[in-house]
């Protein structure tokens, strides 16, 4: 049995994912809570999660390379041992699903790698 790819990730999240939670997050907040839940996830504690429970926790299914190019992408990076970056994670409600504000792709192609991979990120419970 080969062992599975171990996943790399980078320290911190770009700029670009914090961009890519705020446009997503923009459709479930409201316009004015919108900033702040940013700089909240900026500062939030980073936590490390699997990836089996985080797509549990979010309730969303696991995307193939086949359903999804960025997926495919993705795992080729972990395959590469190219470092992904940590994903922003969202609890808007206690009676709420957790969201993925940035980083289901990269959640998906760290299933794919071991589906018990830890993934890091950041998380606000509101």
């Amino acid at each position: 049995m080969v062992d599975a790819p171990k996943v790399k990730w980078l320290a911190e999240p770009a700029d670009k994912d914090y961009a890519a939670a705020r446009s997503y997050l923009s459709l479930l907040v409201a316009a004015g809570d919108l900033e702040p839940l940013i700089e909240r996830l900026r500062s939030a504690p980073v936590g490390r999660w699997r990836a089996k429970d985080i797509l549990r926790a979010a309730r969303l299914p696991l995307l193939s390379p086949k359903q999804s190019e960025e997926v495919a992408e993705k795992l080729a990076k972990v395959r590469a041992r190219e470092a992904l970056s940590p994903i922003l994670l969202v609890v808007l409600r206690a009676d709420v699903i957790a969201q993925i504000a940035d980083g289901y792709h990269r959640t998906c192609a760290a299933f794919l790698a071991h589906e018990d991979t830890l993934v890091p990120g950041r998380i606000v419970f509101l």
